[in-house]
């Protein structure tokens, strides 16, 4: 454990920063998955409604950096051709 103040208050912030960034991704992936399991079921309306919450929480997620922004681009554009597929 840290003895300097300084650092013992940095330890407490990296968790604090830690446990918000796992419920953050957390509830990303959640909303992707509830995407792909509307989309599964052909539920066209329901899916463009979970698409666009799913690529708002993408696009948040590599503001804050937890997922690289080529990742994110990479998995929304997934999304996109996975709705295409539905709506056609």
């Amino acid at each position: 454990m840290a003895n300097i103040k300084s650092a013992i208050k940095r330890v407490q912030t990296s968790e604090k920063r830690r446990a918000q960034n796992a419920a953050f991704k957390s509830d990303l992936r959640t909303s992707i998955k509830t995407f792909n399991a509307k989309a599964e079921n052909n539920d066209v309306d329901g899916a463009k409604e979970a698409f666009l919450v799913a690529t708002k929480k993408i696009d948040k997620a590599a503001d804050r950096g937890l997922i690289h922004k080529n990742a994110a681009n990479r998995q929304k554009s997934r999304l996109q051709k996975r709705l295409n597929e539905v709506s056609a």
